[in-house]
């Protein structure tokens, strides 16, 4: 007997489970970090109340002489940022590279006393950062969490089409509460999922923006600034997003793919490509560059990122809670210029777009507002992560790894091929792990079809 040739109510519902098998670990992981990360101006407080409180004094130590405290405790240590006291009962702190070590040395501002150190790199919310964003393995990490993230839209467009309502509301728009088993649970998922698409993909999308294939690429097309901001300063092939890392933000996203300007004397050195080589030397001291954020009303909450070489520059920048407040200034060390100042005004639209969506994504553009939604958007990502597993347990088929049978028969949906392959465009790691599933399971599907003829 002829097999009908699956529809793409078919493929939509086998896709979305390949898509969930493989999605699922991934957005619990997301879900848990992204919750530590989410509640961090509360919890750091808690954790790290000795080194990050202090009782409010009348005079303030200047920059320079605190820096001077954290070199005679790390004689051996490179100062590599400075963060000034966010407001009057909280401590400066200096992220030096120690021994191979990257430190928090925190700081009493009325004092100068040095009231401890964490490691940068493994307290809680460093830790939670870097599993959210690259799962503490570098670029392979970067790439996985990219890949789930871009197969988890194709999990929601999928699911949408999949569960939307089609004359039966109930188990869609509200779960049937007087059901037991294996229906209550799809109902969960299917409720969840349908009434938390737009806030699931706003999340996703969002999140992409900083991840390093398709973020980059992203960066590159839509995050452009006049060239004329840059013409009149010499200009080193850093870019500003050498300044960030996975378990630090520096910059906001916006300045990423911009280029780092250099110090130096311009006329005689940068116009003959006779830079001068070395470590740093600056000339200005680091209060003078506390004195510029000021004089500049940059909001508290910034940090100043030292230059590392003879050619390199003072970056006072602040990543913003009000992307309206974002700021990064470039300052040469020895004459005290500011070499650029830019702000949200100078971003582009979608930049502008963009950054509002990542303070949305962190909870902090409307501060405990903001925090509860994706609060409940993330423990929204952990049902539908439970829920789609335990269904499938409940109807995979005869007790084997597969994809549980279907129960409806729809035509195809034009649309629908048309939405998927736009997706495996916009998303090019999405694009070719699809041709490799699709591949697989039309291989799988052959097979099940001749097992069928020869029964």
């Amino acid at each position: 007997m002829k097999q009908p040739k699956p529809n793409f109510y078919n493929l939509a519902w086998r896709w979305h489970f390949y898509a969930g098998l493989f999605v699922a670990p991934f957005m619990v992981m997301l879900a848990l970090t992204g919750l530590i990360y989410l509640f961090k101006p509360q919890l750091d407080p808690l954790m790290y109340g000795s080194l990050m409180n202090v009782p409010a004094g009348h005079h303030a130590v200047s920059a320079d002489d605190l820096l001077k405290r954290v070199k005679q405790a790390y004689p051996q240590g490179q100062i590599k940022q400075y963060l000034p006291p966010i407001n009057a009962e909280r401590s400066a702190q200096f992220v030096v590279i120690n021994a191979g070590q990257e430190l928090n040395v925190f700081i009493d501002p009325y004092h100068g006393d040095i009231l401890g150190e964490q490691d940068a790199k493994k307290n809680l919310q460093a830790l939670a950062r870097a599993i959210h964003g690259e799962l503490m393995i570098g670029t392979v990490g970067d790439r996985l969490v990219e890949l789930a993230a871009g197969w988890g839209v194709v999990l929601v467009v999928s699911g949408v089409f999949l569960w939307w309502p089609r004359g039966q509301f109930a188990g869609v728009l509200w779960p049937r509460l007087n059901s037991r088993g294996r229906v209550l649970w799809r109902d969960l998922h299917a409720v969840t999922g349908f009434w938390g698409a737009a806030f699931l993909l706003v999340m996703l999308l969002s999140g992409m923006t900083w991840t390093g294939f398709w973020g980059k690429q992203y960066a590159e097309v839509w995050n452009t600034f006049p060239a004329a901001m840059w013409d009149n300063v010499p200009k080193s092939d850093v870019e500003a997003r050498s300044l960030n890392s996975a378990t630090r933000q520096t910059v906001p996203w916006a300045m990423e793919n911009t280029p780092m300007p250099m110090s130096g004397d311009h006329a005689e050195h940068m116009a003959h490509g006779t830079a001068p080589a070395g470590p740093a030397a600056p000339t200005i001291s680091l209060q003078d560059v506390q004195n510029i954020a000021v004089q500049r009303k940059v909001e508290p909450g910034y940090s100043i990122t030292l230059p590392t070489t003879a050619t390199g520059v003072f970056t006072i920048a602040v990543f913003a809670d009000d992307p309206r407040n974002d700021a990064t200034l470039h300052v040469d060390q020895y004459t005290g210029d500011v070499l650029a100042d830019v702000r949200f005004e100078q971003y582009g639209s979608v930049a502008r777009a963009t950054e509002i969506g990542v303070m949305l994504h962190e909870g902090k553009m409307f501060g405990a507002f903001n925090q509860i939604v994706v609060l409940l958007i993330c423990l929204m990502i952990l049902l539908s992560a439970v829920s789609g597993v335990v269904i499938w347990w409940k109807r995979r088929p005869d007790g084997k790894f597969g994809v549980p049978p279907l129960r409806h028969d729809l035509p195809k949906w034009k649309t629908g091929v048309a939405i998927m392959l736009a997706l495996a465009v916009i998303f090019p790691l999405v694009g070719a792990s699809l041709i490799v599933v699709w591949g697989l399971d039309r291989l799988m599907l052959s097979r099940q079809v001749t097992r069928n003829a020869s029964a």
